[in-house]
């Protein structure tokens, strides 16, 4: 997704003209804030108009912590491993390939790499999905610390970790869309 450097009125006014879309055109729009999962966004358009970026995410948060279990997990499992297969084929989506690339994700060493992969695989035998966290901020080595730590803990406090953290990626999102200083 493309920065730009929106003052509070032009995010004001992008917001009420994505408020005014249908809800098939505000779903094409916020495509990607939520990864491959689109009824994130159809199901928020009934909430609007939305007046700020919190008011959206909020909403868009809402939707998924109210969904069933299913859709929850499909959402985690829509997110890709770090440095996985997805990013090595070069499959990943725009916003992920940024955002996996500010990690230094794209610059591990051979060792990292394999420590990263061995921890991925773990972590799905583990729980059964793929490892979410919002990487903007953080250092491969933070994350690989993240992983294995998070490996500790029980699968219910896991997938609520990764829907916390689906949360997050999505404002960073948000916010690069809309070109908030998030």
């Amino acid at each position: 997704m493309t920065q730009n450097t929106a003052t509070p009125d032009r995010t004001g006014a992008a917001l009420a003209e994505l408020s005014r879309l249908p809800q098939a055109g505000f779903a094409a729009r916020l495509d990607g804030i939520f990864e491959h999962s689109p009824w994130v966004a159809e199901r928020a358009w009934s909430s609007g108009p939305f007046r700020s970026i919190e008011a959206l995410h909020a909403a868009m948060c809402l939707i998924v912590d109210t969904a069933c279990k299913n859709e929850q997990l499909g959402l985690i499992c829509a997110h890709p491993e770090l440095a996985g297969k997805e990013a090595e084929r070069g499959k990943l989506t725009e916003a992920s390939t940024g955002e996996q690339r500010g990690a230094g994700l794209d610059q591990c060493s051979k060792e990292e790499l394999q420590r990263l992969r061995r921890l991925n695989e773990d972590y799905r035998a583990r729980f059964g999905f793929p490892f979410v966290i919002a990487v903007k901020g953080l250092t491969r080595h933070q994350i690989m610390d993240a992983v294995e730590a998070r490996l500790a803990n029980d699968r219910d406090t896991e997938f609520s970790a990764c829907l916390r953290e689906i949360g997050k990626i999505a404002r960073f999102r948000l916010d690069a869309m809309f070109g908030a200083q998030g």
